[in-house]
């Protein structure tokens, strides 16, 4: 009996083990694709390759979108479908790659959001969306009730907030605006929760180093999104303008 408990026990720590190996590896590829992201919407934005992205008016010195900036707001949406697809039938190197690719595009994108806030309250922003998002993602790993119900009911609150989003595209009403990036802000940070605990659920289902790379590469792009969605929306609220 002492012999079956003392075997149960090592079996349990070198799933434990294995498990935090995993969510680590999952939280690495995250935080690096963060950091590419915000290496590049850096280097765009004080450097010549602004010009690329954007023709500015001599006389106002304001702005427009060139058709580099339309395709590079474009193709994150183009690599979602590109990393489904390679996430049940491409290599681990094809979903990696896809995976910075996206995070380089993101970065290009976010672009005008560097140059239109201070650069103190986007630091400050990132601390207060990095302190929120750790919380609940530590909820999220740590919790014993099942987030299932709860996730359904943030992405179906996320179409909402999409289709009201284009619906404001005409109206134009800044309150209607404000309360939506309050709305985004509570179903990202749901999502946070939902995602890392579904995370968690699938390293049982990886039988190997391949599946197991791929499938933390597959989870980091879900915690980065629900991340950079917490940030911009937190921003809109918080963010101090140049």
């Amino acid at each position: 009996m002492e012999t079956k408990t003392y075997t149960s026990a090592v079996e349990r720590s070198g799933v434990d083990e294995g498990l935090r190996g995993f969510m680590l590896k999952v939280y690495n590829y995250m935080a690096a694709g963060l950091c590419l992201t915000a290496l590049v919407a850096y280097l765009i934005a004080n450097t010549g390759l602004i010009r690329l992205f954007f023709n500015f008016n001599p006389a106002t010195n304001t702005p427009s979108m060139s058709g580099l900036a339309w395709l590079v707001l474009i193709a994150p949406l183009i690599l979602v479908f590109a990393f489904n697809w390679a996430i049940t039938r491409g290599s681990t190197a094809q979903v990696q790659g896809i995976f910075w690719a996206y995070s380089a595009l993101i970065g290009a994108s976010l672009t005008p959001i560097v140059l239109a806030y201070t650069a103190s309250s986007l630091t400050r922003v990132f601390l207060i969306t990095a302190g929120t998002f750790g919380a609940m993602s530590l909820y999220g790993y740590t919790t014993k009730r099942d987030l299932t119900g709860l996730g359904s009911f943030m992405i179906m609150g996320l179409w909402g907030v999409i289709i009201a989003s284009i619906v404001n595209l005409f109206m134009k009403s800044a309150a209607f605006d404000y309360a939506l990036s309050y709305i985004a802000i509570a179903i990202f940070v749901g999502l946070t929760a939902y995602d890392t605990q579904t995370i968690r659920n699938i390293y049982a289902s990886s039988d190997t180093e391949d599946s197991a790379t791929r499938k933390a590469v597959a989870g980091a792009l879900s915690l980065y999104m629900d991340f950079i969605n917490l940030f911009l929306n937190l921003l809109r609220i918080m963010g101090d303008r140049r």
